[in-house]
């Protein structure tokens, strides 16, 4: 997948964004948030495959080993992973190896206290009030401890009321923007302390998931000329002019050129693995941090390798990788499967799916609802599902919703109140009519998607020869920079955008893909309805107002033809035999979530 999908809480971990699918987005195929498969990697004998959650290995001395792993071929991009185009599932395989959060994700989407970095509780429903207690040994690896200052900054990163005199000029281009609205006074508490309390507007039902810990506020204060209780002070005034070199550090401070890290001096962790090298279209090494406070992680050093999908199982084979997390197809499914007792291959169910979203930019042609719904009548979305993903999942359906998955048990609840089937079947002549009343035969649609990527490369030649027949012009415009800055998507060169989100389970993370103006809302896509029921949603910890209003955002969005479902992505990824730890998740941060545990079996 390309992206993760952010709504008001991005994170678990280090920067989870929970949404790019209603979490982040995806451009590949994996990764997502929903199986339940406790199944281990090989020679995992830990008490972990009995659970959900991170093992308790106990003491342990980190092996003097590198453990290679694969989950795409995109370059990492940045330090800074939280921006609009630099948070991708690929770049946070990396970066969330290096920052902690309060909680993680099991591998179900049960979310885990990280006692390591400290805890929090709820002290109060009304209104909605948390406090966070951080650990007193809790510090970056350049010895600075963790303090409230850190989440203050982070408040600040998502607070869109910082800004440059509109909202439309955030001061921080960040992937989350609504948490200065959510908790409007920020994190409360001395600024050099370790406990702070937030307290919210209105209720959140994903208040857990809130991300109260990005990057280092002791470095971008100094960075902009402040020391950190200035910095603190600045925000807290909601001072913008004063933040001005703050912000721009933190924008553009940690970006640089493939192959060029940014110095350490400005790139401390919080997490158990730091910056260690990169090789620009290659690989980047990540090594333990010797200053973590929390459980060594067990191996020395983590390579990430920048493999294409179609060459990560001969990797594998031939020990270049010890793990990878390919696109799941058939063939590849079969390839791993004939290296017998050498490979451990993991499976399950994932929170990741597959959709095409349109492009209702000014002057695009498929701001014209009468030509989506053409469109929408000649994919063939039963075609793909049995020809691309049923030999991988002989249960996979055509999906019919956004927010619930097939395998869940309120799906077809939702689907039968939102939906009446009318793009389940193919239907040439209907499109072809459409086409002819608009005065529309031939128009093109260009189908964008990040590439190469054999599966989506298939759907799009599906889709070109039913669509074509009906009377448009199908053009495959996959590139390696669709999702990139300045790429097709960014510029808006495209009628249609073929990609996965994928999530771990947050209830409101939809709202920042579909509500007006949001930064995860590519296509520019707006419904006052809609807006208005992702707010009642969001505002309410009552499950049944939760089921109610997804219901009617479902049918808001098929009404509207926003985009179009296709299929929940089947997870597939493979290890080593001689690697221990290596388990399945369904949530979207894919096979890495618990690498900090993987080690070489002696």
């Amino acid at each position: 997948m390309r992206f993760q999908r952010v709504s008001k809480a991005v994170a678990v971990g280090a920067a989870l964004a929970l949404a790019l699918s209603a979490c982040a987005p995806g451009g590949g195929d994996t990764g997502a948030d929903a199986s339940k498969d406790a199944n281990a990697g090989g020679g995992n004998g830990s008490a972990e495959a009995a659970n959900s959650g991170k093992a308790d290995l106990g003491d342990i001395t980190t092996a003097d080993d590198t453990i290679n792993v694969t989950v795409g071929a995109p370059e990492f991009i940045s330090y800074n992973g939280f921006t609009p185009n630099t948070y991708s599932t690929y770049n946070s395989a990396i970066v969330d190896r290096m920052f902690a959060g309060f909680s993680y994700f099991g591998t179900d989407g049960t979310l885990y206290p990280n006692e390591a970095l400290g805890s929090y509780e709820k002290v109060s429903d009304d209104p909605l009030t948390i406090k966070y207690t951080i650990a007193e040994d809790a510090k970056w690896s350049d010895g600075t401890p963790i303090t409230v200052a850190d989440s203050v900054f982070a408040w600040a990163v998502q607070n869109l009321n910082l800004n440059e005199g509109s909202k439309e000029k955030p001061l921080f281009n960040s992937v989350s923007v609504d948490l200065g609205d959510t908790v409007p006074e920020g994190p409360q508490g001395d600024w050099d302390g370790k406990e702070f309390t937030v307290e919210f507007a209105e209720s959140d039902p994903d208040w857990a998931l809130q991300t109260w810990m990005l990057h280092p506020a002791h470095v971008v204060a100094e960075e902009s000329g402040m020391s950190t209780e200035e910095l603190v002070s600045a925000i807290r005034a909601g001072e913008s002019d004063k933040l001005k070199k703050a912000a721009d550090f933190w924008n553009e401070g940690w970006m640089t050129d493939p192959g060029k890290l940014p110095d350490e001096k400005i790139s401390p962790v919080s997490g158990p693995y730091k910056l260690g090298s990169w090789k620009a279209g290659e690989s980047v090494t990540l090594v333990a941090n010797e200053n973590y406070y929390g459980p060594a992680p067990a191996t020395k050093e983590l390579t990430f390798r920048f493999l294409e999908d179609a060459s990560m199982v001969q990797a594998l084979q031939n020990k270049d990788v010890d793990v990878i997390n390919p696109q799941p197809t058939v063939d590849t499914l079969a390839q791993l499967e004939n290296l017998g007792d050498a490979v451990a291959i993991q499976k399950g169910d994932t929170l990741t799916w597959e959709h095409l979203d349109f492009n209702f930019a000014e002057g695009n042609a498929m701001t014209n609802l009468e030509l989506r719904k053409a469109f929408a009548m000649c994919v063939p979305r039963q075609q793909i599902v049995d020809n691309l993903v049923k030999p991988l999942n002989p249960d996979a359906i055509v999906m019919n919703a956004r927010e619930v998955f097939p395998f869940q048990d309120n799906y077809q609840e939702v689907v039968d109140a939102s939906y009446d089937g009318r793009y389940d079947e193919v239907d040439i002549e209907g499109a072809k009519k459409i086409l002819e009343e608009q005065d529309a035969v031939g128009t093109e649609v260009r189908i964008g998607y990040s590439a190469p990527n054999e599966r989506r490369a298939n759907e799009v030649s599906a889709i070109k020869s039913s669509c074509d027949e009906a009377g448009f012009k199908i053009e495959d415009t996959g590139s390696a920079d669709f999702f990139s800055p300045n790429g097709a998507q960014d510029r808006g060169d495209y009628e249609v955008a073929l990609f996965a989100w994928a999530g771990s389970g947050q209830i409101t993370s939809g709202q920042n893909i579909y509500a007006t103006g949001k930064p995860q809302n590519f296509g520019k896509y707006s419904n006052p309805e809609v807006d208005a029921a992702w707010a009642t949603l969001a505002g309410s910890l009552d499950p049944a107002v939760h089921a109610e209003q997804t219901k009617k955002i479902e049918k808001l969005l098929w009404d509207d033809l926003f985009g179009i479902p296709v299929f929940a992505h089947p997870g597939l990824s493979a290890s080593g035999s001689d690697i221990q730890n290596v388990r399945h998740t369904a949530t979207q941060d894919q096979i890495v979530w618990n690498a900090e545990q993987w080690v070489r079996a002696e």
